[in-house]
Order: C-alpha cells, then sequence, then structure tokens
C-alpha cells in the first residue's frame, strides 16, 4: 500500500512541475520580447508623438524650433482680438523645462528685431521671438530626440495699464536640431 501512495504522489508532484515549467518559459519569452521592443526604443512614446506648439486660443503657434547650438526660435500670433504689450523683452518672457536643470537662455532675446523695452503686439500680427546662449545639452536635450520647453508671457492689453498684468503659458515639444 505504502508503494501505490508513494508513486500516486510522484506523478502528481511531476504535474506540478511541467505545470509550473510551462508558464515559467511562456513569461521568458515576454520578458525577452519587452526587452526587444525597449532596446529598439518602440516603448519610448516622445519618439511617437508628434511635435507641437501650444498656447492656447489667445496665442497662435505658427512655427517653432530649438537648436544644439543654443537658439530656440518662436513665430506667435496674437488672436486676442486687441493690442496687447509685452511689458519687456528681457522679463515679459520666462522659458522652462521639466528637468532638474531648467531649460534658460542668458543671451540676446528679440522680438522681430526689439530687444529691450516693452513691445507693443498688434492683433492678428505675427512676431518672431529669437533667444539665444540657451542650455539645451545642460537642461537635458539631446539632439535628434523631443524635449519640451515651457514659454510663459506677461502682457497687459494696450488699452490698460501694466497694473492689469495677465499670463499665458505654453509649450514646445520638438525634436532638437
Amino acid at each position: 500500500m505504502q508503494k501505490r501512495c508513494f508513486i500516486s504522489m510522484n506523478k502528481k508532484s511531476q504535474a506540478a512541475l511541467e505545470f509550473l515549467t510551462t508558464y515559467a518559459w511562456a513569461f521568458l519569452v515576454i520578458i525577452i520580447m519587452i526587452a526587444a521592443l525597449a532596446y529598439f526604443g518602440i516603448l519610448q512614446p516622445s519618439k511617437i508623438l508628434p511635435s507641437r506648439c501650444n498656447f492656447g486660443s489667445e496665442i497662435r503657434c505658427v512655427d517653432y524650433r530649438i537648436d544644439d547650438a543654443g537658439t530656440f526660435n518662436l513665430r506667435l500670433q496674437n488672436n486676442l482680438g486687441e493690442p496687447i504689450v509685452i511689458g519687456d523683452v528681457v522679463t515679459g518672457i520666462a522659458l522652462s523645462s521639466g528637468s532638474t536643470v531648467p531649460f534658460a537662455c542668458t543671451g540676446a532675446r528679440s522680438i522681430d528685431g526689439t530687444a529691450t523695452g516693452a513691445y507693443t503686439w498688434n492683433s492678428d500680427k505675427t512676431i518672431d521671438m529669437s533667444f539665444t546662449s540657451c542650455n539645451p545639452s545642460a537642461a537635458g536635450f539631446v539632439v535628434g530626440e523631443k524635449a519640451k520647453a515651457l514659454i510663459t508671457i506677461s502682457y497687459h492689453l494696450a488699452k490698460t495699464s501694466a497694473a492689469y498684468t495677465r499670463q499665458i503659458s505654453g509649450e514646445v515639444f520638438t525634436a532638437v536640431t
């Protein structure tokens, strides 16, 4: 009687071991497939997502460019329906990013060639903003990969005073060239 019990137990444990081994092989195949997808960059959503520039409905982003040489260019259009005044070309526009070292530009800033002082931006007018001496590599931006720059513009309506300053925030998500 004892022999029969031992043989019966042995068959049960062999079936359990084969069952677990089958699942282990399947799990190993899944791990290898995920590793291959990660290696070839398929699991990086930033490569799949399209480039974009968002400022909301008040300001339309026409064009944008971040390059590794330290230049950041924006072409924006005023869609507010009335002229606005950007308080100061240098302090009225703030740049940042989500990285530990924020994206910043310490060099010249200009709006349509105006480098200092207040700038009046007429309704439906398209302007070119240019920032130099930026730190794309220090902020973690890599050539050929996409990066996100955050922009905040401080302005007030031309018919009011600077006491009624407003801010609009936008973001540029594009590949660094």
